[in-house]
């Protein structure tokens, strides 16, 4: 049986960005329930308690939107007992390997050329676009799973950012949120405390230095313009969000009244 979530946000050590996404109204006066989905960081580097917190929840499945290279650099879950783990990479990696190593290890001229004026920021929001439209089985595999025996869930990725700040907000729309609420949701990775740390080979002075930084902070922000472009996407793709849910994932009118059932309030 599935146990009461504590009405505080817990402060776990290895885990970060963690949350419940209860609470959150929908454009019918409902909410969604505490308890039932949930949102954080990967796991690999959970301490036991955090374990412990993550097994209190009666958890049924994880969701592990990482690829093969996030599970090479971050390692792979804890296993908690009873748990199923689900592996749904939402991006290739192959895809950007370049350029995230050049993030972690190039210095200051060839951070420039890759990042500033606006590059940095234009390289999220076509990531971003690409998930909506080219990742639809896999939202859509998510989202039948939720419909029938998957909650308690909580969906990560590594940062718990963007792969799983996209499919929260799938399953948020599926279920009718407010899109104000899920981009406040949304918002809330920019918290200090939630944010992925920087990696960087050279954690000199130099290698660290504010212009460093400020041209690596589009990468690891959280901005209302990069879930405005999923929206954007969704609706010049297939002309609204119903059509999106219907068309592009697939989803019948009783699969998605499963999802209310099982979700809101």
């Amino acid at each position: 049986m599935t146990q009461q979530v504590p009405s505080t946000e817990p402060e776990l050590a290895g885990v970060r960005n963690f949350r419940d996404v209860g609470g959150l109204p929908t454009t019918d006066g409902r909410r969604v329930r505490t308890g039932r989905l949930f949102r954080s960081g990967h796991l690999a580097n959970a301490t036991a308690a955090d374990a412990a917190f993550l097994a209190s929840l009666g958890l049924h499945t994880i969701f592990d939107f990482r690829n093969a290279a996030d599970l090479k650099l971050d390692g792979a879950d804890v296993e908690l007992p009873g748990v199923r783990n689900v592996n749904i990479p939402l991006t290739d990696p192959a895809d950007g390997a370049e350029f995230w190593r050049m993030v972690r290890d190039g210095d200051l001229d060839q951070l420039r050329s890759l990042l500033a004026d606006g590059r940095a920021a234009a390289r999220m929001t076509g990531s971003y676009r690409s998930i909506i439209t080219d990742r639809t089985a896999e939202h859509s595999r998510v989202l039948h799973a939720l419909a029938e025996d998957s909650m308690p869930a909580l969906m990560h990725c590594a940062a718990g950012k963007d792969r799983a700040g996209l499919s929260i907000a799938v399953a948020l729309l599926a279920v009718g949120v407010e899109p104000e609420a899920i981009e406040a949701d949304y918002l809330k990775s920019n918290d200090p405390h939630r944010r992925y740390p920087v990696r960087r080979s050279d954690n000199a002075p130099e290698g660290m230095s504010g212009e460093v930084m400020e041209l690596l902070r589009p990468l690891f922000d959280a901005r209302a313009e990069y879930l405005a472009t999923a929206f954007e996407t969704i609706d010049k793709t297939w002309g609204g969000t119903e059509a999106y849910l219907t068309e592009g994932l697939g989803l019948s009118p009783e699969t998605r009244e499963r999802l209310r059932a099982r979700l809101l309030d």
